[in-house]
């Protein structure tokens, strides 16, 4: 085995490969950047190597930064991790002539795997399923337009050496196509030094579903199930599961032998996903391999209880599998869902800045129930601006869908994150979401259920109430402190009136609080009462209550005159007040936000890569007025409605804030 072995990454992935490796008593070795420093993957390897300034491009994927770190800590093997370096041939080859092993496949399978051209190829001359499509390298826009035409929209404009949803967009029409031909070339050539493109049909109403396989050097090769990755945004995965609610027991085998079948005909060694698109009578289509890790991998361990990075280590040590097909075995039901540094309520744009507040929830196993959080970030630690917005990859398990369904719930709102846009109020509403729950939905999810972006949950009646009744039982332990505090009388809980009213998502709660040892009971005006019972003291920014037999978790906040409250994807500002301060309140006039129509303000952290206008140019709605890259992603800021230009204050190049003003309209 192995003594030494160094990971080509970052952030949690580069986490998770240490994890394995010291488990089986190897050594591990980090590489990072100027940005990567002070980084977790960093503190947890055994040693760690500098390779280059923040930019990608300019230290996790140059080949020779790595290939010297190797050299200088004489280590026997490289994890890629996905991403980066993970699919790069050249790397592979540069690896197997320094004699250092690829804990990854082939050469070859890298090369006609990891472009998405010939993999359709090989796949089609293989028997399996494919999507219509052009397989050949597109020139230009008007190109690619001319094929997109011919195929008939919509189509999927794809990079071929692209993942992550990156260098990826759906175009409708002519112009779409057009312009996302342009986009995609930009992002694929940044983000993978390879900017070819190809178009294929996309299929409307589809389930996205793979299979995991893993094989080894000594022609075995097995299928541990699938994952259900339908909950996408933006073409990238936000919420996986396995197995898939939607698959039978004759779908999955069969996706699972042509997916081996597939790899067999590459020669492929190693841990591998193939992907497909589902449509509703269970047709599947080729769609893609992944030659490298997935990012949803834990899910799979769950469910199979095999270790998939430990397995990848011993084939690349030459060992044969010591499972066979007959060995796998689904138990459960096991979630993830992915913590992105994402503002939900700007159209999930990126967000970076410190974590003044990073507190996931516990990691716990039992034979009911598991929590595992895979991340790659700590308290007080930087979200850079220059790598994905992933930090986090939370997972439950229980025996079945709707236990783990709960069990993420839970988990979710037991999770803190300040500092940071982040994406947990989101996460919790898809949790919720019936379509999720019922396990009817497709890959269009997000657009569907969420056209105008995600705009916060609204509680039901039910759940105001308990939260009303949570934020009164809390209100009343502050004031007995601050009663407490400021000296008055003895018995302070005689000085903190009974009788409160609660405004709360635009109701107002009339409310009588009779306290005891044990908790305190909550009376509404219309005679309804809640036993609501807790350790929270104020100061605790999670509250964990017992109403009515009943556990609610909280994330609490203190703003004037109340409390800021966010629970199951809601945030609500709740004031407690006397009756008579509430009275006056409603008196009190409403602050309206300042004017911003006439101007375009940056959405995120990012730079400006391109202006599509000039002042005193009149645009129209719809019309591309700029492009800011953030996190490696191209994004296409477009006018809201008709309007002339009348001052540009940002140029090419430049790097913008959140709200700054990148121009303004008459």
């Amino acid at each position: 085995m192995f003594k030494k072995i160094l990971i080509a990454n970052r952030g949690e992935i580069a986490c998770r490969v240490i994890k394995s490796a010291r488990k089986m008593g190897i050594q591990t070795v980090a590489v990072y950047s100027d940005a990567d420093a002070n980084a977790l993957h960093v503190s947890m390897a055994d040693e760690a190597v500098h390779i280059g300034p923040p930019p990608a491009n300019q230290s996790y994927i140059v080949i020779d930064n790595v290939m010297r770190a190797i050299r200088e800590t004489g280590a026997e093997a490289v994890h890629p991790g996905y991403g980066f370096l993970s699919e790069n041939a050249k790397f592979a080859e540069a690896l197997a002539a320094a004699k250092v092993a690829f804990i990854g496949p082939p050469v070859g399978a890298i090369e006609s795997m990891g472009d998405k051209i010939t993999s359709k190829k090989i796949a089609q001359d293989a028997g399996v399923s494919t999507v219509p499509g052009y397989m050949g390298l597109i020139e230009d826009a008007e190109e690619a337009v001319k094929i997109s035409q011919e195929i008939g929209y919509p189509v999927m404009i794809k990079a071929s050496a692209g993942g992550g949803g990156k260098g990826m967009r759906i175009a409708w029409n002519d112009d779409e196509a057009r312009e996302g031909f342009q986009s995609s070339k930009n992002e694929a050539a940044s983000s993978f030094g390879d900017d070819r493109i190809f178009i294929e049909k996309f299929v409307t109403q589809p389930r996205h579903i793979e299979i995991q396989v893993l094989a080894d050097s000594h022609g075995n090769c097995i299928y541990l199930g699938e994952r259900e990755c339908s909950i996408q945004r933006r073409n990238q995965k936000v919420v996986e599961e396995a197995p898939s609610p939607f698959l039978d027991a004759k779908t999955r085998k069969a996706m699972g032998e042509q997916a081996c079948a597939l790899a067999s005909a590459v020669g492929y060694t190693s841990a591998g996903t193939v992907e497909f698109i589902v449509d509703g009578d269970r047709n599947f289509y080729f769609l893609e391999m992944n030659t490298r890790l997935q990012v949803e991998h834990p899910v799979t361990e769950l469910i199979t209880g095999v270790d998939l990075v430990e397995q990848m280590i011993r084939v690349a040590n030459g060992e044969k599998l010591s499972i066979t097909q007959k060995d796998v075995k689904l138990n459960g039901w096991a979630i993830e869902s992915r913590l992105y540094a994402e503002d939900p309520y700007r159209n999930f744009l990126p967000s970076i800045g410190r974590l003044t507040r990073y507190r996931p929830p516990a990691e716990t196993a039992s034979e009911t129930a598991v929590v595992r959080n895979d991340t790659g970030v700590f308290e007080g630690g930087e979200i850079s601006m220059y790598y994905d917005p992933m930090i986090a990859k939370l997972c439950t398990w229980a025996p079945d869908r709707g236990a783990a369904i709960d069990g993420m719930r839970n988990a979710l709102d037991g999770f803190e994150v300040e500092g940071i846009g982040h994406n947990l109020p989101f996460l919790s509403a898809v949790m919720d979401h019936e379509k999720f729950v019922s396990g009817d939905m497709t890959t269009a999810f997000i657009a569907e259920e969420y056209p105008d972006g995600f705009e916060g949950v609204t509680l039901d009646d039910r759940a105001v109430r308990r939260v009303a009744a949570a934020a009164a039982a809390m209100h009343r332990v502050a004031e007995i402190r601050r009663a407490r505090v400021s000296g008055r009388m003895d018995n302070h809980e005689r000085h903190v009136g009974r009788d409160w009213v609660v405004s709360a998502q635009g109701q107002n709660l009339g409310v009588s609080i009779d306290a005891d040892h044990e908790g305190s009971t909550v009376t509404f005006s219309d005679g309804e009462a809640l036993r609501v019972s807790s350790d929270w003291r104020p100061g605790d920014q999670l509250a964990r209550l017992d109403i009515d037999g009943e556990t609610l978790l909280l994330k609490v906040g203190k703003i004037s005159g109340g409390l800021r409250i966010r629970s199951r994807g809601a945030d609500l500002k709740v004031h407690v007040r006397t009756p008579r301060q509430a009275e006056l309140a409603m008196l009190m006039p409403e602050k309206l936000p300042p004017d911003t129509s006439k101007m375009l303000l940056c959405p995120m952290p990012g730079l400006v890569v391109k202006l599509d206008v000039e002042e005193g140019d009149e645009v129209q709605e719809g019309q591309a007025l700029c492009t800011v890259e953030a996190m490696k992603m191209e994004n296409i800021l477009r006018a809201e409605k008709k309007a002339v230009i009348a001052r540009i204050n940002a140029a090419p190049g430049d790097s913008l804030a959140v709200d700054e003003v990148i121009m303004e309209f008459e």
